[in-house]
């Protein structure tokens, strides 16, 4: 079965002045993998990892140095007019046209496709974005988080049969997150391809079947969300302290103001933790153990932490692959 999408050994150099020098930088190195048809996969990383980068030669905006990308077997470059078609790209900027009423922006949308006679499922989309109300005010009289509804309606207003969404819900309510997800996740239900990069990993683990983590330009973990959350550590403490860690606990905790996570994987090492703790001269409150979440195994794979960890998941930054 043809992949919805493609990413064959894809590489992007620029040329970056140093110190007087123009030296090349590599943003993607020979990134490889396939997403299948009706997937909901996350592309996940750092800033600077190189996901918008990859994002924008697989929407066509820019052209990669090496490799190639396929979308329902049409190449970004070569047949782009076949492969715009069957992507609909949410961007992470807010783009609009300050002259145009949200209903106009989408009918103008739907002509860019050739598609005439759309209202019905402007409509749809109106109703399902929470936009209805709003369909006859001018762009420039919308909030934020309205505008990025509406960016949602344009990626989809020719009902593509891939979506990618690029830090879709960055900024934006808990209202939004909401509709746009149950929207989205019917979509996929119905056959739809999702591609979605986030820093809301919460997000990430509870719609994506199956990740991929970018550091430096190259893929570092590729497998399914309940493969990556097996093997990562079984367990994370969870307190919350006034005070600072003694230096042996601080370099591997997870500190956000009084609240310290660190990973433990016995009952052992726990109670080790909590008496190094105590022994500092400091009070664990509210403490409480629970299962690795997917920001931890994030922060081991960036880390590094993850990689003589056992199984395919994680391992040699070289090591890609494609659909299971």
């Amino acid at each position: 079965m043809t992949s919805a999408i493609s990413f064959q050994s894809v590489s992007k150099l620029y040329s970056v002045k140093q110190g007087g020098e123009r030296r090349d930088f590599k943003a993607l190195d020979a990134v490889s993998f396939d997403i299948a048809q009706g997937e909901f996969f996350g592309l996940l990383g750092p800033n600077g990892a190189g996901k918008t980068t990859l994002i924008s030669i697989l929407a066509g905006l820019n052209r990669a140095s090496g490799g190639r990308v396929l979308v329902h077997g049409h190449d970004v470059q070569a047949d782009y007019g076949n492969a715009r078609r069957h992507l609909g790209v949410v961007p992470q900027e807010l783009v609009f046209d300050p002259f145009f009423s949200v209903r106009e922006a989408l009918r103008f949308q739907s002509g860019y496709f050739g598609i005439a006679n759309n209202d019905d499922w402007i409509d749809e989309l109106l109703d399902n974005l929470g936009l209805a109300d709003k369909a006859n005010n001018n762009m420039r009289q919308l909030s934020g988080g309205m505008k990025r509804r509406v960016l949602v309606g344009l990626a989809l207003v020719h009902k593509p049969p891939v979506i990618v969404l690029d830090e879709p819900t960055a900024g934006v309510d808990v209202e939004l997150r909401q509709t746009l997800w149950q929207f989205i996740a019917k979509l996929n239900q119905q056959g739809h391809t999702v591609l979605l990069t986030t820093h809301y990993l919460e997000e990430a683990e509870a719609l994506c079947t199956r990740l991929a983590m970018l550091k430096r330009g190259q893929i570092v973990a590729l497998a399914s969300t309940s493969e990556l959350l097996h093997e990562a550590s079984s367990n994370v403490l969870r307190f919350k302290l006034d005070g600072a860690l003694p230096p042996s606990l601080a370099q591997r905790a997870r500190v956000t103001g009084r609240i310290v996570q660190i990973a433990a994987s016995s009952a052992e090492e726990i109670e080790l933790v909590l008496a190094q703790t105590r022994q500092a001269g400091l009070r664990p409150e509210d403490v409480e153990i629970r299962k690795a979440d997917l920001e931890d195994v994030f922060l081991q794979v960036m880390s590094g932490s993850a990689a003589s960890m056992p199984g395919s998941a994680f391992g040699d930054e070289r090591k890609q692959g494609g659909t299971p």
